[in-house]
């Protein structure tokens, strides 16, 4: 069985045991160890659920392996004008690992 969810604007397709990697941010205040995603696009399997947006009463809990930072991304800007600097920027995204432990439909 697999769940197609959305978090944080992007859709993941997960089963369980599956192991997935989301921004930290779009957890919010979710406990310590257990996160829940109640917005469940699709359960398929045998049967299929589609929601229409989402399937009521359907969620999916993960728990926390390991929290880190992403890849460095560098920003940098330069237009040849007499009047214009060159900027570099970088940016580092903070990363939550997850573990799939259950989905309920």
């Amino acid at each position: 069985m697999f769940a197609i969810i959305r978090s944080g604007g992007k859709q993941y397709r997960v089963e369980e045991g599956d192991v997935l990697v989301v921004e930290r941010d779009i957890l919010g205040n979710a406990e310590k160890n257990k996160v829940t995603f109640n917005e469940v696009l699709m359960i398929g399997g045998d049967k299929p659920k589609v929601g229409v947006p989402t399937i009521n009463g359907a969620s999916v809990v993960a728990t926390v392996v390991r929290e880190s930072r992403g890849s460095k991304i560098v920003v940098f800007r330069k237009k040849k004008r007499k009047n214009h600097t060159k900027r570099k920027r970088g940016h580092r995204q903070e990363m939550v690992e997850l573990r799939i432990d259950s989905i309920k439909g």
